[in-house]
């Protein structure tokens, strides 16, 4: 008999065995189609989403004088910002802004959930906002839109929340992958700046979803770059000084554009009401882009001429529409003042109700920075170069490869992500043969912004709250550990003047072997603990004459239900409790949290991250 029991077990285990590996294969299978879908599905927003910004941008602007100023600058980011503000606000009924943040956010506290109206709400919005002038990206917005189609599907088909969040960066690298026609640097963007720490087996739907992205935004919008790039003067080793000092000077742009965006987004915070906001911002707007017509939308057409233009006759093309048209000595100066204030459009669009990204804005920044700082080398070394004794370290520049150079190093800097600005702009413009000077750009941009500012435009708001998932695994699991998956939620409650013989029927109805002490509006007072009534609970005639104010113990801390699990572990080492109160922000009482729980879902998440 008990050989057969013996069999029968071991033929179980086995059939559970074989069972748990066809499951683990199905779940494989059904993610990679998925990962299939949603590239599909990103890749055709993303298109949708260009196709809307360019109809309404030349429809807008196709008739527009290139000899001078045009008012209608004046009037249409005003539109464009209001009609945004009005879909937010009473079509779609949420925040739909600072998409990459929302991803973060989601990741860090929400299991990877995305509300399903932001798969088309940011395309929407965004749409609207670009083609009436907004000076923002679109790619920010269709990230969102990605990942917010990858956790729709998860939330359709019930997966954990480990397999949703692969689905939300499966979904922001197709966004990037389609719309740059980049399936490498989709792939490096999610594991960089949503900070995704993937195990080798996950990275299979990652890349499934960026290669299905590129490949149907290549069938439906032919295989050319983004931004074409003729590479005429190839790397040399004389320009090393040069590609170091273009970085630091990116870096510190980066380090201009985070902090006063940061600086004005309070600004407008403290406003309040969004009717305040957008009186404010909108004027402020449609002045710069009335000034400065080139901080009309994404501009990618002054990046191509930039990119491409083969002297100053070429490169005055940016001047169109401006009062610096008849003025072409003023260029460098008219670029110097896009440098200055594109981070005040960007943020008035933003905070004025638009919708749009830093994508966009950093590429232009960076191309425009690589470009002046060209230029003023270039006229640095004939005034300058005659004199100097090494005159190879001031040899002329080439201001096209330098306009490339500075895409990548203002993406390092602003992203804080030097191998997304690297691989990015060499996929973008087919520029693989300045992939060196692409590292050195990149690198000496994110050395030069992290001295300053360790977190990127993204991640600094939600560094501050402790809800940023980063790659460091222990941090990471403690960020996606809940509060509310740890707390034993309590309907026992004691007073203070409770007596000895009320704490008796308490601890008869009950398993507990603590209790809380609370006021007559529910606020923690103090606890109490079994042990401290043991030697008492049997003595009957101190029933009535012991109260709980004798027995109850002094609080070691307290923690809030809003608390980060990094801070409560930490109230447990300095306590050396066994088990802490939680209260909200009233101090009314809610539960205890056990450490050993605490320890016991950390093991639990620790070995489900690590499994591949």
């Amino acid at each position: 008999m008990h050989s057969i029991k013996s069999i029968a077990r071991v033929y179980a285990k086995s059939v559970m065995t074989f069972l748990a590996k066809r499951a683990g294969k199905e779940s494989k299978r059904l993610m990679l189609l998925l990962a299939f879908i949603v590239g599909v599905l990103t890749a055709l927003a993303g298109l949708l989403l260009k196709w809307f910004i360019h109809w309404v941008e030349h429809m807008l602007t196709n008739h527009f004088s290139i000899t001078g100023a045009n008012w209608p600058y004046l009037v249409y980011p005003v539109v464009g910002i209001l009609l945004t503000g009005l879909f937010v606000r009473y079509i779609v009924r949420d925040d739909i802004g600072h998409g990459i943040t929302k991803i973060l956010y989601a990741i860090a506290r929400k299991q990877s959930v995305i509300k399903p109206h932001n798969t088309w709400s940011s395309v929407v919005a965004s749409g609207i906002t670009i083609g009436f002038g907004g000076s923002v990206g679109a790619e920010a917005p269709i990230v969102l839109t990605g990942s917010a189609i990858g956790s729709t599907l998860g939330q359709v088909f019930h997966l954990d929340s480990k397999k949703m969040m692969l689905l939300v960066g499966c979904g922001a690298a197709g966004a990037v992958s389609g719309i740059f026609k980049a399936p490498i640097a989709g792939l490096v963007f999610t594991l960089e700046v949503l900070m995704i720490d993937f195990t080798l087996g996950s990275l299979l739907p990652l890349l499934v979803s960026c290669v299905t992205a590129a490949a149907v935004t290549f069938a439906l919008a032919g295989t050319d770059n983004l931004f074409e790039f003729h590479l005429v003067n190839a790397f040399c080793i004389e320009r090393v000084p040069a590609y170091i000092l273009l970085g630091v000077f990116c870096g510190l742009i980066s380090l201009y554009f985070t902090r006063v965006m940061n600086w004005l987004e309070d600004q407008f915070r403290r406003l309040g009401s969004p009717w305040k906001r957008f009186l404010i911002a909108s004027p402020i707007l449609s002045v710069l882009i009335f000034l400065f017509p080139s901080l009309y939308g994404e501009g990618y057409e002054m990046i191509s001429l930039l990119l491409n233009g083969q002297g100053e006759g070429d490169w005055n093309q940016v001047l169109e529409g401006s009062f610096f048209y008849a003025a072409p000595q003023l260029l460098l100066v008219y670029l110097a003042g896009i440098i200055v204030f594109k981070v005040f459009a960007t943020t008035a669009t933003n905070s004025g109700g638009g919708c749009g990204g830093t994508f966009a804005p950093s590429l232009f920044l960076g191309c425009v920075s690589g470009f002046l700082f060209a230029s003023l080398w270039n006229l640095l070394s004939i005034h300058y170069s005659p004199f100097l004794i090494h005159d190879a370290l001031l040899a002329p520049v080439p201001e096209n490869n330098f306009s490339l150079l500075g895409m990548a190093g203002l993406m390092s800097g602003v992203m804080h992500a030097p191998l997304t600005g690297i691989f990015l702009i060499a996929e973008l413009t087919g520029g693989y043969g300045l992939f060196l000077p692409l590292m050195i750009v990149a690198v000496c941009s994110y050395l030069t912004i992290i001295i300053f500012e360790p977190h990127s435009i993204y991640t600094m708001r939600l560094a501050r709250k402790g809800e940023l998932v980063t790659h460091n695994k222990d941090q990471a699991i403690l960020t996606l550990m809940s509060m509310d998956s740890v707390i034993e939620r309590y309907e026992e409650h004691l007073h203070p003047w409770d007596d000895l013989g009320e704490v008796v029927r308490q601890i008869s109805d009950s398993n507990r072997d603590i209790f809380p002490v609370v006021d007559e509006a529910g606020k923690l007072l103090n606890v109490l603990v079994l042990d401290r009534v043991r030697h008492v609970m049997f003595r009957t005639e101190l029933y009535h004459r012991l109260h709980v104010s004798d027995l109850m113990s002094r609080l070691a801390a307290r923690l809030k239900v809003g608390d980060p699990m990094d801070l409560v572990m930490a109230t447990f080492d300095r306590t050396q409790a066994w088990m802490l109160p939680v209260v909200d922000d009233d101090g009314i009482f809610i539960g205890f949290i056990r450490r050993s729980h605490v320890f016991a879902l950390y093991r639990t998440m620790m070995q489900d991250m690590s499994e591949e």
